[in-house]
């Protein structure tokens, strides 16, 4: 039986440089012989059927692919649609009444917990806050991610030394739902 996937591609279209058109992504894909393959916007958000149910694996593929087609690597994260459905259901922010770029998730390829964060006085970036979840960290950031004091802090090396962590603005979080939706 085939699940909806989503590869959330790291770092790639930005400022000109590792670049990956989206169409070229799509193609790759679909040599790679996952069947509904499509991009949403030209920040590495790629969605697929696979009937492999090993988000490690396909993780592994994808990662090969890409480097051996456009020459670099990429780092990425395979999550399933129920997975993406369930970050949505769990957010503990009010997002119905935000803007989009005020939320933001943080995708990590393994379950964090709060010792990591321990040296981040969250008390001192309000009212921004954060809030872990499944192998995800919830971000509020009321002006937008570029004026974060507390999304700089959370992205220190010392912070994040041995993660593999992408981000994505609530509204791509839901449109890879909607996109992976059977």
């Amino acid at each position: 039986m085939s699940a909806m996937y989503a590869a959330l591609l790291r770092g790639i279209n930005v400022g000109g440089h590792r670049k990956v058109p989206m169409p070229e992504l799509r193609e790759l894909l679909g040599k790679l012989g996952y069947a509904d393959v499509a991009t949403h916007l030209q920040s590495g958000n790629a969605v697929f059927r696979s009937s492999s149910g090993d988000e490690e694996a396909l993780r592994a593929e994808v990662e090969h692919a890409i480097e051996s087609h456009f020459g670099f690597p990429v780092d990425c994260l395979v999550r399933s649609a129920s997975y993406l459905a369930g970050v949505v259901d769990a957010c503990p922010f009010p997002a119905a009444e935000l803007e989009g770029k005020q939320l933001h998730v943080t995708y990590f390829d393994r379950p964090v917990d709060s010792a990591r964060f321990a040296s981040i006085d969250a008390e001192s970036f309000r009212p921004e806050e954060f809030r872990l979840g499944d192998k995800a960290l919830y971000l509020y950031a009321p002006d937008g991610l570029g004026r974060s004091k507390l999304a700089v802090a959370l992205g220190r090396p010392a912070v994040t030394r041995g993660l593999l962590a992408t981000s994505r603005n609530w509204n791509t979080v839901v449109r890879l739902v909607e996109m992976t939706r059977d």
